[in-house]
């Protein structure tokens, strides 16, 4: 069985990052999933968007979603927000990476799950493993996942203090003993973000659980022996 194919940002390979384009272009392209990025505004709207400042505008958890409206990605779209974006991939996985968050709005993140069309495909990931946990305990079912870009000695523990089912791994750091023991530990791996076409074939043959890529159509092309 194939890995699962999450668009990194969105189809961002093809469209701006983290914009309706990138996300529309990854359901044309038959993602069976994507991941995007969320920050809270002041007034506790959640902005799909990587950086935690909009160039022009500033920092986002320093605006309400008003003073934000007028603002435009680089492509001309407005910024978007995650219940247009969980619309527009209804069906599909969608990972939710949480750059911060106040505690006073996790219920905001989590009312904008309930909300969605497919409130089972999201699921929330973060560096902030403690954003992680908390969620965890507050939502017990919901599917985390704890980023790392570093090698540590028992990645299974880590994600049983954050709660967490799926380990994201920085993808060079992946290797067959990792693979391993975390899925021997009844957890996931997904590699993140690789592009190359034999790369995500050599991590699929390690037996990675989803590759998360810039182009879902290259991934799709290289896995398809492995059907």
């Amino acid at each position: 069985m194939r890995p699962q194919i999450l668009a990194h940002r969105g189809a961002s390979g093809h469209q701006l990052e983290n914009s309706r384009a990138a996300f529309r272009r990854a359901v044309q392209l038959e993602a069976d999933g994507v991941e995007l990025d969320v920050h809270a505004t002041r007034d506790g709207a959640l902005i799909v968007h990587h950086d935690a400042e909009v160039p022009g505008w500033g920092p986002i958890a320093a605006l309400t979603l008003a003073q934000l409206g007028p603002a435009r990605l680089p492509n001309g779209e407005p910024l978007p927000e995650l219940g247009e974006v969980l619309d527009i991939m209804q069906g599909r996985t969608v990972w939710i990476e949480v750059k911060a968050l106040d505690p006073a709005f996790d219920g905001a993140l989590l009312a904008a799950i309930d909300a969605s069309p497919t409130p089972a495909g999201c699921a929330v990931h973060s560096f902030d493993h403690r954003i992680v946990e908390r969620l965890g305990r507050a939502r017990p079912g919901l599917s985390l996942g704890a980023l790392l870009a570093a090698r540590v000695v028992d990645p299974a523990a880590v994600l049983v203090a954050a709660r967490a089912g799926v380990l994201w791994q920085e993808w060079r750091m992946i290797d067959e003993a990792l693979v391993r023991q975390v899925r021997d530990a009844g957890h996931r791996v997904v590699a993140w973000t690789v592009d190359s076409a034999a790369d995500i074939e050599r991590l699929a043959h390690m037996g990675v659980d989803a590759i998360c890529t810039n182009f879902p159509d290259r991934a799709r092309t290289a896995l398809g022996p492995l059907r």
